[in-house]
């Protein structure tokens, strides 16, 4: 899919740094160990359709050319998506004490369940926002990336933007490509595990990417954009104290215009002209015979006319 039109234009993608240099002073004056270094991580998280829903309870408006939710079919966080919000938990489980993790969790569109984008936040992720504008309802991967990369600039600098490798219901693994474009960092994708690497100045992440035949590992400056495959692993299930706290936070709602971004520049670069549920039959026919071979050679013959075999 190509971009049409001219990306927005975004400033310098700048992150909160050095941090090993700013440790280093903390020791040097004999400060007693304390969050003297801040690790701000985004997370970017889709609302999808679950995709454990039956066929016979999956609707669709094709007049709208978007899917109707149904009691059996309810909204959830797209699962790659939940696994990047576990990546950043892992790396706020790895640092030390003088290290503080900040994990921001950030989504765009529009009739949000907010039991289901709460989800994070009952895992242990910092805050909410949601970029809930009508003019996001139907936004191509390109446009995504363009609002998702204006807002991260806007509530910005982050240091690493973790995406799923792509989403369940389109699986075109496009946006976090584009975000780094966007945003002029570089972009790890299909990752297994990442590691923030403190020790180096200005800061790194070693990311170990999945590949068909063994992995291969990478490092890269920060800032950066990093996809997160779902060799990962299973994200963490929320407590009840998680689910409490979590229930108490309220997101943080923007618009578009909050972010800077004019819904008419947001030209879809994929049209979609029919959105619908494949129709499929079945028919079964039984095979009479004398005995078993004699099913078994009308059986031959049936498969042969319909040129199966």
């Amino acid at each position: 899919m190509v971009p049409s039109g001219e990306p927005p234009a975004l400033s310098q993608f700048v992150p909160a740094r050095p941090f090993p240099s700013m440790r280093r002073h903390a020791r040097q004056a004999g400060c007693a160990a304390r969050a003297d270094v801040t690790i701000r991580i985004a997370v970017c998280a889709k609302q999808v359709p679950d995709p454990e829903t039956p066929p016979s309870a999956f609707k669709v408006d094709e007049a709208a050319m978007r899917v109707v939710p149904t009691a059996e079919s309810r909204p959830v966080v797209n699962g790659f998506d939940m696994q990047a919000v576990e990546a950043a938990l892992r790396i706020r489980d790895s640092t030390g004490d003088d290290v503080a993790v900040e994990i921001t969790v950030l989504s765009t569109g529009t009739d949000f369940s907010m039991d289901a984008m709460r989800t994070a936040l009952a895992i242990g992720a910092d805050r909410l926002v949601l970029m809930d504008d009508p003019a996001a309802r139907d936004l191509d991967s390109t446009a995504t990336a363009r609002v998702l990369a204006a807002a991260l600039e806007k509530m910005g600098p982050f240091d690493l933007v973790l995406c799923g490798r792509q989403a369940s219901d389109w699986d075109r693994a496009y946006v976090p490509l584009a975000i780094a474009e966007f945003l002029a960092v570089p972009c790890v994708s299909f990752a297994r595990s990442v590691e923030w690497q403190g020790e180096q100045d200005p800061g790194w992440i070693r990311v170990e990417r999945a590949l068909v035949d063994g992995y291969q590992v990478v490092e890269a400056p920060l800032p950066a954009v990093v996809s997160v495959s779902n060799e990962l692993g299973e994200p963490r299930f929320p407590t009840l104290r998680g689910i409490m706290t979590a229930a108490r936070k309220d997101p943080t709602v923007l618009s578009l215009a909050d972010v800077g971004v004019d819904p008419a520049g947001l030209s879809p670069g994929l049209v979609l002209r029919r959105l619908y549920v494949p129709e499929s039959e079945r028919r079964c026919e039984m095979i009479d015979g004398v005995d078993e071979a004699d099913m078994g050679m009308r059986l031959a013959l049936k498969l042969r006319e319909a040129e199966l075999i």
